[in-house]
């Protein structure tokens, strides 16, 4: 039986209310999703309570789940919200930018980060809209990365995002050139703004989607 199938048939059994199946899911999962989160956090204890609100996240959202949607993934997606939110409550959200720039700084910020205040001022449903959107983007692209196994890829930007190292930094790490970062940079933002443009937002939403 293939992994998709022992999934299906996983939820299912959640749907009917096997009081094994919820015991099954996280032995299934748990660990992947655990060592996900403590990888970003190197705390055992947060982490715990992150995967724990991912699991939770799921069992509510389980009305709304599209089987044709992997589970794995669909999992991935709830605990890496679930990471985003847990780091904004500690002043640490991670900004992922919309803007595909090549530079090679390392500072990657969200685009128009002068704006003025009317703009910052966003609601707490809009700001949960940008996270989930980016959150699922992201986890579609690595998906993707993983599919085919561009592993290099992977690496580069995790080295962008997640450490914050420069070009020339990754560059010499991987040991590819400069202009190959840069490229997988622009290449990664580009299709992370195609996704999110595909989900259908408002354009209130991400208004850095369509300004160009």
């Amino acid at each position: 039986m293939s992994a998709s199938e022992t999934d299906s048939i996983l939820v299912e059994r959640i749907r009917n209310n096997d009081t094994d199946a919820w015991g099954d899911l996280i032995s299934r999962y748990e660990g992947r999703l655990l060592a996900f989160v403590e990888s970003r956090l190197s705390n055992r204890g947060a982490s715990e309570d992150i995967v724990q609100e991912a699991f939770v996240g799921f069992l509510n959202s389980l009305p709304n789940y599209d089987g044709n949607r992997p589970l794995e993934s669909y999992l991935f997606s709830i605990c890496a919200y679930k990471l985003t939110d847990h780091l904004r409550r500690e002043g640490r959200r991670p900004a992922v930018p919309l803007s595909a720039g090549s530079d090679s700084s390392g500072e990657w910020q969200l685009p128009g980060s002068d704006r003025g205040a009317s703009s910052i001022a966003r609601s707490g449903e809009r700001q949960r809209l940008e996270e989930m959107a980016i959150v699922e983007a992201l986890c579609e692209q690595i998906e993707r990365w993983r599919e085919r196994g561009d592993w290099t890829k992977f690496q580069c930007i995790e080295l962008l995002i997640v450490r914050g190292w420069a070009n020339k930094e990754v560059a010499l790490d991987l040991d590819i050139s400069e202009q190959q970062v840069a490229n997988f940079k622009f290449d990664f933002l580009a299709r992370l703004r195609t996704i999110i443009r595909k989900k259908g937002l408002s354009e209130d939403v991400f208004p850095e989607l369509y300004g160009d």
